[in-house]
């Protein structure tokens, strides 16, 4: 009889043993396996962002003949904020992510090089760095933090808004309180104008500056449009004193776990959906202009009013130039020589 029961234990052992094997073979934290790919991103299902990633899910689809699927989870229904996404991604509790490039540098100070005030006078500059040496030199540095990074989209040429006055002079800026992306760079340029800022997560903005706990921000148009800002904020100005990439990256784990095959045609899918995403965002912006002219006054920055702007914010390459890198500035800044 004992040896009856020590068989049916060792059984039961060997059952449980197997079960718990086969259930983590191939899985992430979120449920799926390799094979799928679930996208968090914190804009909304109106945003170029959105319209370029169920282009990514269509063509992941179209080019891997249905062997790796794409869910997508816009308008941060599971992470609030763009840091949260990154930690989720790099934890493997989502598969992907997709957002602003700004907040990546929390996780590798290399990439507020993309931040630095004025660095990118125009769009097409913009696209030639970062399809270039620059981008791709970034890109190829986010294994370190566990991620592996696709392609470049567009967040968009930043502008500023508040509810107080229109913004003409860096002094305009002095004391007023304005939420930035979690970016150092950001926050340290703001306080060369003066202003006081800080972040602030992004699906959480449209209240704060309802009641008024901030007096302004600074956002692409496409994204005042589609939050309505416009609705709390009274002036904007055209300032372009930034550009923001769009980044896509994957946990490196899952996507190593993939074929080869699958790897290239996720990547290439990648690659094409943030194009198509480019000129989404570049037309949402000439849409979303017109709706804001009906909501807020506008004034736009002369070259003169800009030069003052840059001349007040050169600091900053000074004061970033040991993170960043001498290099790497001076790449950046070769693009628009």
């Amino acid at each position: 009889m004992k040896k009856i029961i020590f068989l049916f234990i060792a059984m039961l052992m060997m059952t449980l043993i197997a079960g718990c094997g086969s259930g983590d073979e191939g899985s992430s934290d979120n449920g799926g396996d390799s094979n799928e790919i679930g996208v968090t991103y914190t804009t909304p299902e109106t945003g170029a962002t959105h319209i370029g990633m169920e282009k990514f899910q269509e063509l992941v689809d179209e080019k891997t003949g249905g062997s790796v699927s794409v869910e997508l989870y816009p308008n941060g229904q599971l992470y609030e904020s763009e840091r949260e996404a990154i930690e989720a991604t790099q934890a493997g509790n989502i598969e992907m992510t997709v957002l602003a490039s700004a907040p990546v540098a929390s996780f590798n100070p290399h990439f507020m090089v993309l931040d630095l005030p004025f660095i990118f006078p125009t769009h097409e500059l913009a696209y030639e760095a970062l399809d270039g040496e620059l981008g791709q030199t970034l890109l190829d540095e986010l294994p370190e933090q566990g991620l592996v990074g696709l392609a470049y989209g567009e967040t968009g040429m930043r502008q500023l808004s508040n509810s107080e006055k229109p913004i003409e002079k860096p002094e305009d800026l002095s004391n007023m309180k304005i939420r930035t992306m979690e970016n150092e760079v950001h926050i340290d340029t703001f306080k060369e104008y003066g202003a006081n800022a800080s972040p602030f997560a992004f699906g959480e903005l449209y209240s704060s500056l309802q009641q008024n706990v901030y007096d302004g921000m600074e956002n692409p148009l496409n994204l005042i449009d589609q939050m309505k800002f416009y609705e709390v904020q009274n002036y904007l100005t055209i300032s372009n004193h930034a550009y923001t990439a769009t980044v896509g990256f994957m946990n490196e784990d899952v996507f190593n776990g993939m074929s080869e095959e699958d790897q290239e045609s996720v990547k290439e899918a990648a690659q094409e959906s943030m194009e198509y995403q480019r000129e989404e965002a570049r037309n949402q912006d000439d849409e979303g202009l017109e709706t804001i002219k009906e909501n807020m006054e506008i004034n736009e920055l002369t070259e003169e009013q800009i030069k003052e702007f840059k001349e007040v914010a050169e600091p900053i390459f000074d004061q970033y130039e040991d993170e960043i890198g001498a290099d790497l500035i001076d790449l950046a800044r070769s693009y628009s020589e």
